[in-house]
């Protein structure tokens, strides 16, 4: 397990404090109202520095649609001075294209490494693309497995409500696997590209770059979306995982899996804290003999501003109600 200590000196202190003003500056707040903020590009947004070198294109808050091109999770990367490493595929062949168009324009660097956070569709279904162009994608072994089950099934549903921009896209399975870490060190940036144990799914990763104190989080850290919970999903795992590993990194900088740059503090109110919350009040249900239906409706108004609230809270009520209710 890698480990980082970090200490906030002034001049660390006022980069925090410009990357914060700058990212509020020059993007609008997430809203699921708001379909597409780059018209001209199949982005949702296009990329914002958030540290020197370090590059993220911000997805939208909403599920996926039509009209954001299934562009609803960061796709990240990072400028070394002798390559580019991309964190996240994109969810078609149509984003990682327009993501490495807008590489181009920030750089003269090639694309050398792509690196899919899980086994999602948004992680792995441009894989494609990327490969085609001779880039190596690394994936975790369980994200692998999971997207070579399930690979086709989520590019159907992404056909559904992509249509004509999904042409193109395939399931193509990563180039290389790992199973704890994968680290090395690559122009002015060492990289570490961590598992860092059981979280939202299957083979979620983290890539860290210690000597910035950031970390590109991926689906392990949510605060500006409500998170899901899938049948696959320990809620006790990912708290353990968190507490255990993941705030151990003492990162400074947070790039989430969705939504605008962040501090370990947000996410850690949104996501573990959320997690926490979800097991009592269900625990406090299941003491004074509640059933599955009325999980749904235990308290939850404290998340009610996040995005995707309504589509996902009494889905995620019901899945921890069924995770507690053999302990």
């Amino acid at each position: 397990m890698v480990s980082a200590q970090f200490f906030l000196s002034p001049h660390r202190i006022t980069l925090l404090a410009a990357v914060f003003l700058f990212v509020l500056a020059s993007v609008a707040i997430p809203s699921e109202d708001i379909p597409d903020q780059y018209p001209q590009s199949p982005l949702y947004k296009k990329p914002v520095e958030v540290i020197p070198g370090v590059f993220t294109a911000i997805g939208a808050t909403a599920p996926p649609t039509y009209e954001n091109s299934g562009h609803n999770n960061n796709l990240s990367f990072i400028v070394t001075g002798e390559g580019v490493v991309v964190v996240n595929a994109g969810a078609t062949d149509i984003l990682a294209k327009a993501l490495h168009s807008e590489i181009k324009i920030i750089t003269d660097e090639p694309v050398v490494m792509v690196v899919n956070e899980n086994g999602q569709g948004h992680a792995m279904l441009g894989n494609g693309y990327w490969i085609d162009q001779g880039v190596k994608v690394l994936a975790h072994i369980d994200a692998a497995n999971q997207f070579e089950d399930y690979g086709h099934n989520i590019l159907n549903n992404m056909r559904r409500y992509n249509r004509d921009k999904a042409a193109g896209s395939r399931v193509e399975l990563p180039s290389e696997t790992f199973e704890d870490s994968f680290s090395f060190n690559l122009g002015r940036f060492e990289i570490e590209v961590l598992h860092l144990g059981p979280a939202h799914s299957p083979g979620d990763i983290s890539v860290f770059l210690p000597n910035e104190s950031l970390v590109i989080a991926g689906d392990i850290a949510f605060h500006e979306r409500l998170l899901p919970i899938f049948s696959e999903t320990i809620i006790s795992d990912w708290i353990e995982t968190w507490d255990n590993e993941f705030e151990s990194l003492g990162a400074a900088y947070v790039i989430p899996g969705h939504g605008h740059p962040t501090n370990m503090a947000q996410v850690r109110r949104y996501t573990r804290d959320y997690l926490l919350h979800l097991r009592q009040v269900v625990g406090d249900l299941l003491k004074s003999g509640g059933d599955l239906q009325d999980s749904y409706y235990v308290d939850q108004s404290a998340f009610k501003n996040l995005d995707t609230f309504e589509e996902l809270a009494k889905r995620n009520a019901g899945m921890v109600f069924e995770q507690m209710e053999f302990e």
